[in-house]
C-alpha cells in the first residue's frame, strides 16, 4: 500500500494479508475530529486498490476506548453548512470502510460511543471487549446521529432495537450487543487481540474474490426486494464462475488439499 502521511492513525500487518488500523488519538478517547475522519477516508481507498491485503481490523489506542464519538468541541460551534458538510464527510469515509472489497472486523476495545460506534456498524463484523459498552447518546446532545448510525443500525437489529438505542441515547453491555446481534462476539480484553486475529487467519484462508462479492451481495441486496437480491446474487454468483479462484478451489477440494487463492 502507497504510503500515507497520517497523523491520528496508526497502521501494521500482524500477519500476511493483515491490516489493522487504529485511531490513535488516546488522550481524546480516540474521539473523531474532522482531521481523523478525512484520514480515515484516505486509509480505506488506498486499502481498497492493495490487493496484498485481505482482512482489515479497526480499533483504538489504549484500554478504554474503540472510538468515544466525535470532537465535541467541533461540533459545539457548527452551523447549518458545516454540519452538512461534517456529516457528508463522515458519510463518505464509513462508506469507504464499507465499500472497500476487504472484510473489515471492529476490534471494540472499549467505549464505542455516537461516531465510534458508526464506525464500527460500518465494518463488516463486530468483536467487543466484556468490558465495552456501545451507544449512540446523541439525542441527550440535542443532535442526532450523522455518520450512517441511523441508516445502519436498523438494518443491523431492526427498526424496533434502534429506534430505543437512539431515541433514549443509553449505553448497552457489550453481552446485550450480543443478544441484540449488534455484534458478532465477546471476549474477555486480554483476549480480544487474539480472538480477533485468529478470526482474521480464518479468513484470509477464503477466496478473497469470494469474500468481497458475498459483501456486495449482501449489502447491495439489502437495499432491494427479495426478488432483486437474488438477481443480484445470481449475477455475482455467475461472475465469480469466470474467476481463477473458482477454479483453484474447486480443483483444490478435488484434490483434497488447501487452495492457494490469489484473488483473480
Amino acid at each position: 500500500m502507497k504510503e500515507l502521511a497520517l497523523q491520528h492513525l496508526q497502521l501494521e500487518t500482524p500477519s500476511d494479508g493483515v491490516m489493522k488500523v487504529t485511531v490513535h488519538r488516546p488522550e481524546q478517547l480516540n474521539a473523531l475530529d474532522d482531521a481523523t475522519v478525512g484520514e480515515i477516508r484516505r486509509t480505506f481507498v488506498a486499502i481498497s486498490a492493495d490487493p496484498s491485503i485481505r482482512v482489515v481490523i479497526v480499533t483504538g489506542a489504549g484500554p478504554k476506548a474503540f472510538v468515544a464519538g466525535a470532537d465535541i468541541q467541533q461540533l459545539a460551534g457548527q452551523d447549518h453548512d458545516e454540519a452538512l458538510k461534517r456529516a457528508l464527510a463522515g458519510q463518505a469515509a464509513f462508506d469507504a470502510i464499507e465499500g472497500c472489497g476487504k472484510v473489515v472486523i471492529a476490534q471494540i476495545n472499549g467505549f464505542a460511543l455516537g461516531g465510534g460506534c458508526e464506525l464500527a456498524l460500518a465494518c463488516h463484523l463486530r468483536y467487543a471487549s466484556s468490558r465495552a459498552k456501545l451507544g449512540l447518546p446523541e439525542v441527550t446532545l440535542g443532535i442526532i446521529p450523522g455518520y450512517g448510525g441511523t441508516q445502519r443500525l436498523p438494518r443491523i437489529v431492526g427498526r424496533g432495537r434502534a429506534l430505543q438505542m437512539i431515541l433514549i441515547g443509553d449505553f448497552v453491555t457489550a453481552e446485550a450487543a450480543y443478544e441484540m446481534g449488534l455484534i458478532n462476539g465477546v471476549a474477555e480484553p486480554d483476549q480480544l487481540e487474539t480472538k480477533v486475529l485468529g478470526i482474521a487467519a480464518t479468513l484470509c484462508k477464503r477466496g478473497p474474490v469470494a469474500l468481497k462479492f458475498a459483501i456486495d451481495a449482501v449489502l447491495r441486496g439489502g437495499d432491494e426486494s427479495q426478488q432483486q437480491g437474488m438477481t443480484i446474487e445470481a449475477e455475482l454468483f455467475a461472475r465469480i464462475s469466470e474467476t481463477e479462484d473458482m477454479r483453484e478451489g474447486m480443483t483444490a477440494f478435488l484434490e483434497k488439499r488447501p487452495p492457494e487463492f490469489r484473488g483473480q
